[in-house]
């Protein structure tokens, strides 16, 4: 008997695209291309040591993506915008086409316009015409200049080594997928704390990590990014939801921040670092340069390894002497307010089941709801991996149900109490 792909000619069409666009954009390691080299953290250290800080100077490949480009507006002129998977290439081609765009121009300030975008830029407004995203990060800033420190438990505060990390973090993920799917490793030339792909967990080899970090990398990292990667590739019909698309970036890190939130594995400092980044995009793009924005993060209470990381994140494939900024940090808050009322819509509309299909590959909200037929009819997977805050209906719904009802509480009301 035939199944519904070998009948369904339009979905034939559009997958057998779709894997053409996995193989055009194997090139496009965006983060990879643009991130900078670890050496250049030890001698702008060092400048700063001496009292005379000098901006680092990074040298980008010079990038020809035309037949990648050629390829992806080939795959979307063949692309019916009508059927869902036909929609999901044509948006997906396209955004790959933007992410070539900007690696062709690294080092100028036309990474900027590439990169708004993709990811939108602070002064954005949020969700539903709320208030911009950087208001929204000034928000938590002043919060945690407020709270950070009353909050914070004493065990809380107390660090741990990268290698025990590396046991604790291994330990966990084992005991969670039965198995050795994901490894966990200690890297000395990493720039950033923590790094993640499908399979693997990098560390950096020097860092200090809190109780905190290790939830935040467990729930956030393994179990949206790494997760989702891994349920992707058991598509059999659309591998490209193994893939970190750009388009999808907003709804994957608003999915994994929501998950930290979720399970209670956020704090105030950990806002306040998303938060401090978003407004540090915005002095970039308003002519601060490298040196101005590490300096407002070491102000802000990091160290100055710490405010190197920070502040290349900003700069990452803009001219370090301000003006233009690498805005994807932007999409964290963006993103867990979309995610959150997304949550909350589907409870009140008793859908959950949407919900739990966004971890079945890497997709964007609107893909989870346009790709429902296709999972009903299975031609596409449900994940084979979950969250367990994710398959526990009952629980998930008890917290949706509980922000549902205390979003509607104003705070005049509880001052009346």
């Amino acid at each position: 008997m035939d199944t519904p792909m070998t009948v369904d000619r339009e979905v034939a069409h559009h997958t057998a695209l779709d894997a053409q666009l996995v193989e055009a954009v194997g090139g496009i390691k965006l983060l990879g291309l643009t991130s900078w080299p670890a050496a250049l953290q030890a001698p702008f250290l060092a400048s700063v040591a001496r009292g005379n800080p000098v901006l680092p100077q990074v040298s980008y490949p010079r990038l020809d993506f035309s037949d990648t480009r050629r390829a992806l507006a080939a795959i979307s002129a063949q692309c019916d915008p009508t059927h869902p998977i036909g929609l999901y290439v044509q948006r997906s081609a396209h955004s790959w086409d933007l992410a070539a765009g900007l690696l062709e121009s690294l080092g100028t300030a036309a990474v900027d316009h590439y990169s708004v975008e993709l990811f939108g830029a602070p002064e954005h407004p949020l969700p539903g015409n709320g208030p911009s995203i950087r208001e929204a990060a000034r928000h938590f800033i002043q919060i945690a200049q407020e709270l950070d420190h009353e909050l914070l438990a004493p065990e809380e505060q107390v660090p741990v080594s990268a290698t025990a990390l590396q046991l604790q973090l291994q330990s966990d993920l084992d005991a969670f997928f039965e198995s050795r799917t994901i490894s966990v490793q200690l890297d000395p030339e990493l720039i950033s704390k923590a790094a993640a792909g499908p399979t693997r967990i990098r560390l950096r080899t020097s860092a200090r990590f809190s109780a905190y970090d290790r939830a935040q990398l467990f729930h956030h990292e393994a179990l949206v990014h790494s997760l989702t990667a891994l349920n992707g590739r058991e598509q059999p019909h659309l591998p490209s939801l193994a893939l970190s698309s750009p388009r999808v970036t907003a709804t994957q890190e608003g999915l994994a921040t929501f998950a930290e939130q979720i399970t209670g594995s956020i704090d105030i400092e950990r806002l306040k670092r998303i938060s401090l980044r978003t407004e540090a995009i915005a002095m970039a793009r308003e002519g601060a340069d490298f040196i101005q924005v590490f300096r407002y993060f070491c102000e802000a209470g990091q160290n100055n390894e710490e405010s190197f990381a920070s502040a290349q994140r900003v700069f990452r494939g803009v001219p370090p002497t301000g003006g233009a900024a690498f805005t994807k940090d932007t999409v964290y808050l963006r993103g867990l307010v979309s995610v959150h009322t997304f949550f909350r819509h589907m409870l009140a509309e008793d859908r959950l089941q949407v919900c739990r299909w966004l971890f079945a590959g890497k997709m964007s909200l609107h893909d989870a709801i346009a790709f429902a037929p296709l999972f009903e009819e299975g031609i596409l997977r449900p994940p084979r991996w979950l969250p367990h805050w994710v398959s526990r209906a009952n629980g998930l719904a008890g917290m949706l149900a509980f922000s549902l009802f205390a979003n509607r509480i104003r705070m005049d009301q509880l001052a009346a109490e």
